[in-house]
C-alpha cells in the first residue's frame, strides 16, 4: 500500500505526515487489497473555525473511495475521515463476501 501525502497551500510539518501514515495505515487492516491511498490536506477559505479539509482516496480493485472531513485541526479531519473511511471498507467488504 502507497501512502501519498500532499498538502495544499502551505507546507505540512514532519509530525502531522507521520501521525497521517500512522492512521491511515490503520485502514489496512479493515480491507487487505488497499492499492494506494492519496491524503490531500487544505485550509478552506472560511470565516468559520473549523477550516481544516482531509480528503482520503482510497484506491481498490475496481473502485476508488473518496472522503472529505472538514474539522479545527488537521488531525482530528484526518481522524474522521479514516474512521468514514473504514466504515464504508467494512460495508465493501461484507458486500463482496455475500456476493461471492
Amino acid at each position: 500500500m502507497n501512502i501519498n501525502f500532499q498538502s495544499v497551500n502551505y507546507n505540512a510539518d514532519s509530525k502531522l505526515i507521520e501521525f497521517a501514515e500512522k492512521r491511515i495505515k490503520k485502514i489496512s487492516q479493515f480491507y487487505l487489497n488497499i492499492i494506494d491511498v492519496f491524503v490531500y490536506t487544505k485550509v478552506e477559505n472560511t470565516n468559520d473555525r473549523i477550516n481544516k479539509l482531509a480528503e482520503l482516496k482510497i484506491g481498490i480493485p475496481g473502485d476508488d473511495v473518496v472522503v472529505k472531513k472538514m474539522a479545527k485541526s488537521f488531525e482530528e479531519a484526518i481522524n474522521l475521515a479514516a474512521d468514514s473511511a473504514e466504515r464504508i471498507l467494512k460495508k465493501y467488504k461484507e458486500k463482496q463476501r455475500l456476493s461471492g
